[in-house]
């Protein structure tokens, strides 16, 4: 997304950020293999990896998660029923893949996963970036 509102000539008007919710990964770089495929797509995943806080509500006005996993982690950290309404599937975004209902976790699989989430990003954060832009 970042490379997207970069390209845009938005960055100085939306800010971006990522965080997991686990903490076994923090200040690491993402997985070599998403690096890896990432890198092909012209990408660079430069970014160290930090947990999601509830004060994550407060510095943002959207909140994007990938599975219900995560909806569920990010909804218990939720102070208000307000807050909440900032949470969103990123896949509510997917036009070009209407039938995904999250971005999966390609931790496990081989390297068609990496792709597979690659083009699910691609997909949600251009129609997200559509939406912004319009209003």
């Amino acid at each position: 997304m970042q490379k997207m509102v970069d390209e845009a000539g938005l960055s100085s008007q939306i800010y971006i950020d990522s965080a997991g919710m686990g903490g076994w990964h923090v200040g690491n770089l993402p997985d070599p293999r998403m690096r890896k495929h990432a890198a092909w797509r012209n990408y660079d995943l430069t970014h160290r990896a930090r947990q999601f806080k509830p004060e994550d509500f407060g510095k943002f006005d959207l909140i994007f998660v990938m599975d219900e996993e995560n909806y569920h982690d990010v909804s218990r950290q939720a102070p208000s029923d307000e807050a909440m309404k900032k949470v969103h599937y990123l896949a509510e975004y997917l036009s070009a893949h209407p039938h995904d209902k999250v971005i999966p976790d390609p931790y496990y699989g081989g390297d068609q996963g990496f792709e597979n989430v690659l083009d699910l990003l691609e997909d949600a954060c251009q129609t997200l970036l559509s939406v912004i832009q319009e209003k």
